[in-house]
This record gives structure tokens, C-alpha cells and sequence, in this order.
């Protein structure tokens, strides 16, 4: 529980990236109090962003455990009755912006490896712990950094373990694929008391949501996964529109001008089962379709960022592990789920680190929200089963 809140006091907030430099020093002051070797790594061009990296080599060769964890935290926004970076404790619950999502997680990673590496068990191989950053803008500077560097890859690691917040009973075998594109309607420009004059690319883009919603999104509902997706909800495809901005003055002062330019960015959701060939055509072909509908009306499509879908080998070895040490540690059975959006998974993927699961204390609709907490109960328990999956992947038979 010290380690937890000694990181969530560390307001180690992206955007922009503040406190990193404080927060990788306190992980990296642990991990070498607790036997770990440890090494500083940056990616290109981002200095102020260090990823830490403790590796613990046990008795003898064998198979690699990378536990990972991201230390920065999404603001704090309004609506909290405690500090946000105070780490108050409440009865069971710790409360802090990141002591769910997911500073409770890391440290209980990093003293998973101490005991393990304690334990006494005869055991081969190794344990990496990795603290990283900008998870929550897409981990390129992290765990991205990381697999860029081969560093993180199917040379060097053979089962990874991120734990974040999906509860100890839970493990997350993969996630689903993020498209998301930047449509932007192109009009010319005139008085606006004399619209006839020019061309409203609002009025084109409207027309571009209005066919988006009509005649794509209802297709899109009717496609479902397998994957175990939490919440039932997100087993479709989909798509939503995140944001637009268009015209002259929307914000500050009037214009009187016909809107030359409106965009909007859309976030499509999809499938292990779909083509992502498909998908990123789907788009592209409403905007051909509006443009030879109607004279003069021109868009432009741009990709901003595509990560694929993963899963986990239904017959991994980690999962059966974890799923041992859940039974035995809370005598239930687990609960095998996958998260509607993605995280830090998608790098391992790309690295080729194939046996890669979210297992952590925490529960998932606490992220991001005013008065975060986790529970201390969960948090020993989630340990409890990490340890025993470890041991049970690196045990001498």
C-alpha cells in the first residue's frame, strides 16, 4: 500500500507529461530496493519521458515474465470530494486520480516480482518490471518505445502481464481495433448575406453525418464479436463521432462568412472478425458516393490512427496460470473478458509477444472518474494470484 500511494501523491498528469521525471525515480528506487537491476530508456526524440525497466534473473535459464504498468494519469477534472493526489485511505478503499488506473497495479507488480524472487521455489528464467509512459495517449513514447528499441519482443519475452484495472476474479485476453479518421468537407467562402454565392461545407458535412448514420452505422450493429467484450454493449461494431469544428469566429466572435472548411473525427470500432481492409474503405466510399451525388461537393479522408484487435491463444499457458492462481487464491472460478478499448496490449502484439493478458485490482468503470479509488483487499488478492501464476510459469519441473 506505500508504494501505491507514494505514486498516486506523484501528479504525474498527460497530457502534458508532468512529474515523470519524479515518478520513474520513485519506481526506480523501489525496484532497486527490492533486487531489481535497473536501466533508464527513452524514445527518440522525447527526452522527459523515461520509461524504467527492472529485470530479476533467477537460478538458472528459462522463460521471461514482463510485468508492465504506465504511471501517467488523465487530469483530474472536477467533481472530487478528496484530493486527487492526496492518497487518502478510507477504510478499504485508497482514493487517488491513477490509484485504479493504474499505480495500484504497478506496485503491486513490482512487489509481486520481490516476493517471487524471495520465495524460496526453485525457479528458472526471469522477471522484468516496466513502468512507462503516455499509456493514456497511446503508449507510442512507452511500451511503443520499448518494442521500437527490441527491448520488448518474442526474443526477449515469453509471457507479459499489464495489470490494469479489470478486478481480481478477471482477465482480460485482448481488446478490440480503433480506426479513427479525420473527414473534413471542403466548401468556398462568400458573405453570409449573400450564401448563394459560395458553398457551405457545413451543410456538406451534415449531409456527410446524415449518410454515416443512415446507411453505415446500422450495418455496423448487426456485426458482433466472439471475443468476450465487457461490456456487452461493445460486442458490435461502431462508430462515433468525437469531435467537429467548422466556419469562421465559432468561438470568440461572429463572422459573416459561408463556412469554407468543417471536419470531423470519427472513431470506428472494430472487430477481430472484421477486414481492416474493409474498414478503412468504408468511409472513403461515403465520401466518393456524396461527391458524385451532388456537383461541387469535395471531402477529404484522413487516417489519424489504426491499432488492430488482439487476443490472447485461448490455450496460453499464462492464462491457465493465472486462471490456477485465481481459484486457488479466491476459490471461484475466473472470468475470462476483453476490453472495448485498447491498451498497452496492442505494442506487445506488434512486438510479437503472443501470451500477453490485463489482469490488476481495480474496477474498470472507476477510471477516469471524480473520487477513483481501489481496494486494498483486491489489491492483495491480485498479488496473491500474480505470484502464484509467476511461480507456477517459472517453477523448475
Amino acid at each position: 500500500m506505500d508504494f501505491t500511494r507514494e505514486l498516486v501523491r506523484i501528479p504525474s498528469v498527460n497530457p502534458p507529461g508532468s512529474c515523470y521525471l519524479e515518478c520513474a525515480d520513485a519506481i526506480d528506487v523501489r525496484l532497486q530496493a527490492w533486487g531489481l537491476d535497473v536501466q533508464r530508456l527513452e524514445a527518440p526524440g522525447r527526452p522527459g519521458r523515461p520509461n524504467v525497466l527492472g529485470d530479476l534473473t533467477l537460478g538458472r535459464p528459462g522463460p521471461t515474465v514482463h510485468l508492465n504498468g504506465h504511471f501517467d494519469v488523465v487530469p483530474p477534472g472536477e467533481g472530487w470530494t478528496v484530493d486527487p493526489f492526496g492518497a487518502e485511505v478510507r477504510g478499504d478503499r485508497l482514493y487517488g486520480r491513477g490509484a485504479c488506473d493504474m499505480k495500484a497495479g504497478l506496485a503491486c507488480a513490482a512487489f509481486v516480482a520481490r516476493c517471487v524472487g524471495r520465495s524460496g521455489v526453485d525457479l528458472a528464467g526471469r522477471i522484468q518490471v516496466s513502468g512507462t509512459v503516455d499509456e493514456e495517449s497511446g503508449g507510442l513514447a512507452g511500451v511503443g518505445a520499448l518494442v521500437d528499441a527490441g527491448v520488448i519482443g518474442a526474443h526477449s519475452v515469453d509471457y507479459a502481464i499489464i495489470p490494469e484495472p479489470f478486478s481480481p476474479h478477471r482477465i482480460c485476453v485482448g481488446h478490440r481495433g480503433v480506426l479513427w479518421s479525420a473527414v473534413r468537407a471542403l466548401g468556398r467562402t462568400a458573405h453570409g448575406s449573400m450564401p448563394h454565392l459560395g458553398r457551405s461545407a457545413i451543410d456538406d458535412l451534415v449531409a456527410f453525418l446524415h449518410a454515416v448514420r443512415r446507411d453505415l452505422a446500422p450495418k455496423l450493429e448487426k456485426v458482433r464479436t466472439e471475443m468476450p467484450v465487457e461490456p456487452e454493449g461493445s460486442r458490435v461494431a461502431s462508430i462515433n463521432v468525437n469531435g467537429l469544428v467548422g466556419g469562421q469566429g465559432v468561438v470568440d466572435s461572429q463572422s459573416p462568412c459561408v463556412a469554407d472548411a468543417a471536419e470531423a473525427i470519427f472513431d470506428r470500432r472494430f472487430l477481430l472478425e472484421e477486414d481492416i481492409a474493409t474498414v478503412r474503405a468504408e468511409l472513403p466510399e461515403v465520401a466518393a458516393r456524396l461527391a458524385e451525388s451532388e456537383p461541387g461537393r469535395t471531402y477529404q479522408v484522413e487516417e489519424r490512427l489504426c491499432v488492430l484487435p488482439v487476443q490472447a491463444p485461448e490455450d496460453s499457458p499464462l492464462l491457465e496460470a493465472l486462471e490456477e492462481g485465481i481459484q486457488e487464491v479466491l476459490g471461484r472460478s475466473p472470468d475470462r473478458v476483453a476490453s472495448p478499448g485498447t491498451y498497452d496490449q496492442k505494442h506487445f502484439a506488434r512486438g510479437g509477444v503472443r501470451h500477453c493478458v490485463a489482469y490488476g485490482p481495480g474496477r474498470l468503470e472507476l477510471a477516469h472518474q471524480p473520487d477513483e479509488w481501489v481496494s486494498l483487499h483486491d489489491m492483495r488478492r491480485a498479488t496473491e494470484v500474480m505470484a502464484y501464476a509467476l511461480c507456477r510459469l517459472l517453477r523448475v519441473d
